[in-house]
């Protein structure tokens, strides 16, 4: 039996960064031979969600992707706030608010879990084995 294999980048504090996140899941898939477009749209949304809302300019926000023995690939971001995401009703002419909703209908499950010391929290994807 194979071992679960992952990789992590620290992100920069600029919006602009999120690309290069999605780069970075490009190869890390293509190594894995895996399809990177949900991949790529979880990474997105989860980094972009953590540089708006959980981080001061301080903070540092780790992005890691990895993959089971099973050919599940997961995705998850650490950020230093402890402020749980919570699905948002966006409405209709909503201009934001839709990225958890996102996350939760390309994935198997998402959640997110505290850090020991209250200082900070990792918010996770579980993507369906490709």
């Amino acid at each position: 039996m194979g071992e679960a294999v992952q990789s992590e980048m620290v992100v920069k504090r600029d919006l602009r960064a999120v690309a290069e996140v999605r780069t970075f899941v490009r190869l890390v898939a293509g190594g894995w031979q895996v399809d990177d477009f949900v991949p790529c749209l979880i990474a997105s949304e989860l980094v972009t969600n953590a540089l708006r809302y959980a981080t001061t300019a301080d903070d540092e926000v780790i992005f890691r992707i990895g993959r089971t023995d099973a050919g599940v690939v997961w995705v998850e971001v650490q950020d230093a706030t402890c402020d749980m995401p919570r699905l948002e009703d966006a409405g209709l002419n909503g201009e934001s608010g839709r990225g958890l909703f996102v996350v939760e209908q390309f994935t198997r499950c998402w959640g997110a879990r505290p850090l020991a010391g209250d200082v900070g929290k990792v918010v996770f994807a579980v993507l369906d084995p490709t």
